[in-house]
């Protein structure tokens, strides 16, 4: 089995990989342009942050499951790839200290203004008097929006330099937020009106596109700090450079609207020229031990898909399939007892969504759950029980 992989791959993942029996092709120099002639018959496809589009899966006949060596899977079409019956799986969770660790340094850097600092001594300035005004982080509010394994991270770390922690998840409740030990904010809103910085930590997802809003902005305290580690697209770009240009807020920021793909090009994103704005280069995933924890996960689903033919962080399968019904069928562990099953349903013109067969202690007996588009007529159902000498029991039972 091929795996061609796109992107940066520590060396010592690509033995783990080779030693699971692939063919490895590592092509980290790779256009996404080329991307779709390049993967040709390769079985399984690894990218970082290279575009995955809808041509890619049009022509790898032979691709069977793409890998986001990250967490979010924006950058892949995921839709193309279900139609395609391709599966996509991520990494979540593995970059969480990295970028944590990135958050709660840009919100230092904002409130000690770091980057001027230097710029300064460069530039061959002394100015003690300007740069020794600031407010301390230690006893104020941070605001962490979005409690999953980055939020999370963050938090414990605000937490670690003495400051009070509230947070907004859609899944936050109190019992949660006490064993977390934050404090649940009932709205991004009621969150914004509570902190002194606050931390964006959501995917991008069409629920969460401009959440945080011109009004939740507004409702930050004058002189507040926002950073934003996650997407661009979260954050209503328009008012934060309105409001951080007015000295309003101070915000870093290290993703950017309409970022270049690559490693180097000429890029002025609107905000960058603001004194008040600190920006990086989308590098919160990109340190060592982010990057080992990131590959060695993908060695895993790729270990799981080889050996057992399952796909740990699958995005694109359906928790629940649109059967309208469940035909269970207890039946002898036989030869072609479900093959009949099958071709009854079949016949009459229905889809089997899902199939699932429990077998019994001896290996004697078996429950059969299949899950179809339709209730089938009663001359099925009669058809499946005339075979008494293999079936034990059928019925039909609807699908809440």
């Amino acid at each position: 089995m091929k795996v061609l992989i796109a992107d940066a791959f520590p060396k010592e993942r690509l033995a783990d990989l080779a030693a699971l029996g692939l063919q490895v092709d590592h092509r980290p120099e790779l256009k996404a342009q080329d991307l779709p002639a390049a993967v040709g018959d390769a079985s399984i496809l690894i990218v970082r942050s290279k575009q995955v589009t809808a041509q890619v899966f049009e022509q790898a006949e032979a691709l069977s499951l793409v890998v986001r060596a990250g967490a979010g899977t924006n950058t892949i079409d995921v839709a193309a790839a279900s139609r395609r019956g391709v599966y996509v799986a991520n990494c979540p969770g593995q970059n969480a200290i990295a970028v944590a660790e990135l958050a709660i340094g840009l919100a230092l850097a904002l409130d000690r203004r770091i980057p001027d600092n230097v710029q300064a001594l460069r530039e061959g300035r002394w100015d003690k008097k300007a740069f020794s005004v600031a407010r301390g982080l230690y006893g104020r509010t941070f605001g962490v929006l979005g409690l999953g394994a980055i939020g999370r991270e963050t938090a414990a770390r605000a937490a670690g330099l003495g400051m009070r922690v509230h947070a907004w998840s859609r899944s936050l409740d109190a019992e949660r937020a006490e064993a977390l030990g934050v404090v649940a904010a009932p709205s991004p809103l009621e969150l914004a009106r509570r902190v002194d910085v606050l931390s964006v930590h959501l995917p991008l997802k069409k629920e969460t596109r401009g959440l945080v809003s011109r009004e939740v902005l507004e409702a930050l305290r004058p002189g507040a700090l926002v950073v934003n580690t996650a997407r661009a697209e979260v954050v209503d770009q328009a008012a934060l450079e309105e409001l951080t240009r007015a000295g309003r807020l101070r915000a870093a920021a290290d993703v950017h609207p309409g970022e270049p793909e690559g490693g180097r090009a000429e890029f002025r994103p609107p905000m960058a020229e603001l004194p008040g704005f600190y920006g990086t280069h989308h590098i919160g995933a990109s340190t060592d031990q982010a990057q080992d924890a990131i590959a060695q996960e993908t060695v895993r689903i790729l270990a799981s898909f080889v050996g057992k033919g399952e796909v740990p962080n699958c995005v694109n399968v359906l928790d629940r399939t649109p059967a309208r019904c469940r035909l269970v069928v207890r039946h002898l562990d036989k030869v072609g007892v479900l093959a009949n099953v099958l071709t009854a349903v079949r016949e009459a013109g229905i889809n089997a969504q899902q199939v699932e067969n429990t077998v019994f202690q001896e290996a004697a007996a078996a429950c059969c759950v299949i899950e179809l588009d339709e209730r089938p007529p009663a001359e099925v159902l009669e058809r499946i029980r005339a075979r008494r000498d293999e079936i034990i029991f059928a019925e039909v039972f609807d699908v809440a």
